[in-house]
């Protein structure tokens, strides 16, 4: 058993991470014994679930559905999560990669003479 400074200290948080899961309703608030609350083991598990399936790119709703799929053993949804969640993450790399592009195109074009107005301000200002 461990109190909340513990289970945030296992998961990897704050403390006000752990509150803010609990009011999303992500994390259970035990009731308080003894006036502490007390985490087990089955919370830091859920808790470091979280933080990796956060680190995956899935949403808290997204999270909240595959914390539920875990207790109803749904595997085809989970996989379908995961599909749509690469997906996303597919289309982001791609924007992040077109933006990068065209910033390094600019600081080519900015190397290239100390002529003339910038390009990559000229860029950001013409829209």
């Amino acid at each position: 058993m461990m109190t909340i400074a513990g289970l945030a200290r296992a998961g990897g948080v704050g403390v006000e991470t752990v509150r803010y899961y609990q009011r999303r309703g992500l994390l259970r608030t035990p009731d308080r014994a003894s006036g502490i609350r007390r985490y087990n083991e089955e919370d830091a598990r859920r808790l470091r679930f979280i933080r990796g399936a956060q680190a995956a790119g899935f949403t808290l709703e997204e999270i909240r559905e595959l914390i539920a799929l875990d207790a109803g053993n749904d595997r085809p949804r989970a996989r379908a999560l995961a599909r749509e969640r690469l997906a996303a993450l597919d289309a982001r790399i791609a924007e992040l990669t077109a933006a990068r592009a065209a910033l390094a195109r600019l600081e080519r074009q900015c190397t290239a003479s100390d002529e003339g107005p910038c390009p990559i301000i000229e860029a950001f200002v013409s829209g």
